[in-house]
């Protein structure tokens, strides 16, 4: 049989999470992420950007009060977040640090600028800015992914608010 690949246009819809408290997630996601809440179901939530049905679903169906998943066990490592611009990114760091929530790492893969953290229950995000394609690094002619230490000075100065510079002493440890 074949190998056939997926249509390019194909793409992740949408992510639905097992959570232990449905009020204290949609806080996250709403207030320090900004995503819109679509609907609450008392057992249920759904959340989106710019109207769309949902792009995160939450749960307590079988996670009421429930823990994370133990280290060393599968699960979801994380999801990804793709804003369509550096500044978005940007300001979606700010708003977070704002929001008294820290980050737990970041990147620059070359293709992309990533910002790593968890959500109350531990799911772990990944929120991302990518770069245009013809500036993503190839070497002999393949993909070229890099994991060097992303530059928050620059990408702080994106929003062209001087007092972010306040919160680069925090992000030290991540550069």
């Amino acid at each position: 049989m074949a190998h056939e690949s997926i249509p390019a246009g194909a793409h992740i819809g949408h992510v639905h999470l097992k959570v232990a408290d449905l009020d204290r997630a949609v806080r996250f996601y709403r207030d320090l992420l900004g995503f819109d809440l679509v609907v609450h179901l008392g057992s249920a939530a759904f959340l989106s950007a710019g109207g769309y049905h949902h792009h995160i679903g939450l749960n307590t169906w079988e996670s009421r009060g429930g823990s994370p998943p133990a280290p060393g066990t599968t699960g979801l490592y994380h999801f990804a977040i793709n804003y369509p611009t550096r500044r978005d990114l940007a300001a979606a760091l700010v708003r977070l640090l704002e929001g008294g929530w820290g980050i737990d790492g970041a990147s620059d893969h070359g293709t992309h600028e990533a910002i790593y953290l968890h959500d109350p229950d531990y799911n772990g995000i990944e929120l991302a800015w990518d770069r245009p394609r013809e500036e993503w690094p190839v070497v002999n002619g393949a993909l070229s992914f890099s994991r060097k230490p992303l530059d928050f000075a620059s990408l702080l100065s994106e929003l062209d608010r001087p007092e972010t510079a306040a919160h680069l002493p925090g992000l030290a440890q991540y550069t």
